[in-house]
Formats: C-alpha cells, structure tokens, sequence
C-alpha cells in the first residue's frame, strides 16, 4: 500500500510499496445501531500493520513508516498526524475495536492504497476554481477580500503546475462573478480526464483557525455537522470518484499543511460536505479552506505573499504526489478486495 506522508516527516510521500496480506483475510462484519462495522483486527491483518498498541481509549498501529492512530468514541482519525474526520466514531463492541465498513471503504483503504483506484492517474488538465468572485467578495477582513486572495493563490499555482506539464483550466482569471452551476458547466465541458480543486478561504469565530479540506459525502453520508437526511442517499456527480476525491484530499492538505509549517496553521482535518461544485463536478473535486480571514493572527499571515505563495506551492506538490500515487504499481488477487457497501 502506498500512503501520503504528512508535514511532519522528512520525506515528502512514500513511494515504497508496503505488500498487502497474501493470505485471505476473512472479513469480521460487525453490527452496531444498524450499521456494519469492520473489526480492527481485521484492518490490521489486511493492511500487514506489525502492531496495534492499546492505551486507554487511544490504538495506535504501525507498518513502517505509517502510523495510524484512533480513539474509541471519536470520529477523528491520524494518518502519520494528517487529521481525517470519518463518518460515525470508532467503537469497542463484544470486546472488539471496531471501525465502520463505509470508513474502511471510502476513507482508510483509498487512502492507505492509492494506486488501486482505477484509473486515477490518467489525467494531465487541472481545473482551478477561484472561488466567489465580482459581486460576491466572500470573506472580508481589514486586510483585503476572500475572492482577491482565491484569485491570487490559484494564479500562481497555475503558473506552478505549467511548468510542471499539466494543462491549467480557471473558472475565473478576474474579478468576475460565476454561478457554481456555471463553474460545475465549465468543468464538465472538459472531454479529457482532469481533476477540480477549489480554492477559498474561511470565516467564523474569531478563535477558529487553521487549514480544512472537503470532498463530497459518499452516498449515504451527511454533509459535515448536519444530520442524515434522506436526500443524502441520492448518487450525485461526484459520488463516481469517491476514492479519487479522498486520495486528492490527502496529497493536498498534507501539503499545504507541510509548505505553510506547523506554527503557522493549525490542522482542521479532511471532511465530507455537499457544496455545490463538490456535488456536480464529473471529475475527482476537493475543495481546500487555506485559513481564516476571521482570526486575528491569521488573517495578518493570510495577507503575506508568502502564505499565499506556500499555499500554492503545497498544491502544486500535491498534485504531483497524488498523480504518482494513483499511477503506482497494483496487485490482482483476491486478498486485495475490502468489504465493500
């Protein structure tokens, strides 16, 4: 399996091949308040992690370079410290660690194996997404303008991603106004493999900070902070690229996390919505939060050139890294296959 690596390891991504179980692994299914659950013994055999340490609520497993930590009763998860926010906590039951079914499907195994996702590599165009923009200014501090400050970053990182080789489509290059409908057309009117990425930054309490990014909900999950609803359950757009959207999350907010440094952002964690050009977009999407204009210290680091200058540079990384990944080398037997939904 391959896995990004986080900001706080030398080594920007592993590019070496940790081998899957040869062996079947009899998957261990598991009910709790309806839902399936898969037991983290089992994850630790698939995955050939060499050990899991329990100390209180807190497990932590390990496979080399990869350290994957959890807590009983919490829906956060760590991959090497990237923080991932799953959809419904993990559990102990009958005396067993659980994690949910559609977590292990739709978050760890994309995540921990990349290049298993069909044809995730095959693109060479990257849509940038501006976000608001004209009559919409989005956040606005003492300092300048949510839409100038999308602007900015998404230029520089397309002048950063040509010189890379890729092709760089803008929803936007001014201080235009477009309706999400029309920046989802504008994607969608790609005939060539691409991915999305949708630049903004946040606004709220004047003690939230830090960096978050969101791919869209798997059918059947909720938008962050809201409840299920049964409109939840509908398959969207997007929802075709729900490996390839979490992989692209990974590789991106790692980055950026790692090129703005640690005493400069605080990790929000990578999350699951429903924003508009999340639901509608054709190819793999993320949208990326690159902090908030709302807190004092950050807003004066958002300001800085430089911060827009890293955000862009930990994009551009990312890219690259995840292109990588979803290109590596795959194995084709039957121990490969998770319990899917």
């Amino acid at each position: 399996m391959r896995i990004f690596s986080s900001f706080t390891t030398i080594v920007l991504f592993l590019v070496s091949l940790l081998c899957v179980a040869q062996g079947q692994v009899k998957w261990e299914l598991l009910k709790h308040e309806g839902r399936d659950y898969v037991s983290m013994e089992n994850v630790k055999q698939f995955y050939r992690f060499q050990s899991m340490k329990r100390e209180g609520n807190r497990i932590t497993m390990t496979a080399r370079n990869l350290v994957f930590q959890l807590k009983v009763g919490d829906q956060e998860i760590q991959f090497n410290g990237v923080k991932f926010i799953c959809t419904y906590p993990v559990i102990e039951t009958s005396g067993k660690l659980a994690i949910s079914r559609i977590d292990l499907t739709k978050l760890v195994d994309p995540v921990l194996r990349p290049s298993y996702i069909a044809r995730a590599g095959q693109f060479r165009t990257v849509v940038l997404d501006p976000g608001h923009g004209g009559k919409d200014a989005g956040a606005v501090n003492q300092y300048g303008t949510e839409k100038a400050y999308n602007l900015r970053v998404a230029t520089e990182l397309r002048r950063l991603l040509m010189q890379r080789g890729f092709k760089v489509v803008m929803t936007r290059t001014s201080d235009v106004y477009l309706t999400l409908q029309e920046r989802v057309d504008l994607a969608n009117a790609l005939k060539e493999p691409a991915i999305f990425i949708s630049i903004h930054f946040n606004a709220g309490s004047r003690s939230a900070r830090g960096v978050e990014t969101f791919t869209l909900s798997p059918q059947g999950v909720a938008h962050y902070g809201k409840g299920l609803k049964s409109s939840d359950f509908q398959l969207l757009n997007g929802n075709q690229h729900d490996s390839a959207n979490i992989a692209l999350a990974t590789a991106v907010h790692g980055q950026v996390i790692r090129c703005l440094g640690k005493a400069n952002t605080f990790d929000r964690g990578i999350k699951r919505a429903r924003y508009s050009v999340l639901t509608g977009v054709k190819h793999p999407a993320i949208l990326l939060e690159g902090g908030f204009m709302s807190h004092g210290y950050e807003a004066r680091l958002i300001a800085n050139p430089q911060y827009i200058a890293a955000v862009a540079r930990g994009v551009c990384d990312a890219v690259v890294l995840y292109q990588k990944a979803v290109n590596g080398r795959r194995a084709n037997s039957a121990s490969s296959r998770v319990p899917h939904q």
